[in-house]
């Protein structure tokens, strides 16, 4: 499974957004901080407000921040909302046309593997990501700060 730059990018904003708590932050901090494109991120954070993870604040001085504390944002959630519905393999899907699927056992042991893989996910939450903010910080506050 290779995950889409979208869930790259939500992960990258939401462990910004963890360290960067006594203050708004702006996309355009976050692009910089991490050196990818304000538009890619636009698409992201408003991604993560509807979601409700983050908190979007319009107008002068405006910014975003996490709207959940990080122990509150399980990683599988995160993960499963930016992936989407879409289906990893043919037979998943509702216009299933693959000739084998009735014999075929790689549906349920891919659907295993899936169910697995975020199982292990769900144990973790973005304060675990942030459990030595330093190296981080210091990476990130200097491309941003320089």
């Amino acid at each position: 499974m290779k995950l889409t730059s979208f869930t790259d990018y939500t992960l990258r904003v939401l462990m910004y957004l963890g360290l960067e708590t006594d203050r708004l932050a702006t996309i355009q901090g976050i692009a910089e901080a991490y050196g990818i494109s304000e538009n890619h991120l636009m698409k992201v954070v408003h991604h993560l407000a509807k979601s409700g993870m983050v908190e979007s604040l319009r107008g002068k001085g405006g910014g975003i921040r996490l709207a959940l504390p990080p122990d509150q944002i399980r990683i599988g959630t995160v993960i499963r909302a930016a992936e989407g519905d879409s289906p990893i393999v043919e037979c998943f899907s509702s216009h299933d046309t693959c000739k084998i699927t009735p014999n075929c056992k790689l549906a349920g042991i891919l659907h295993r593997a899936f169910e697995a893989l975020y199982a292990s996910l769900d144990q973790y939450t973005l304060a675990d990501l942030l459990t030595q903010p330093e190296p981080m910080i210091h990476i990130l506050q200097f491309q941003r700060r320089a």
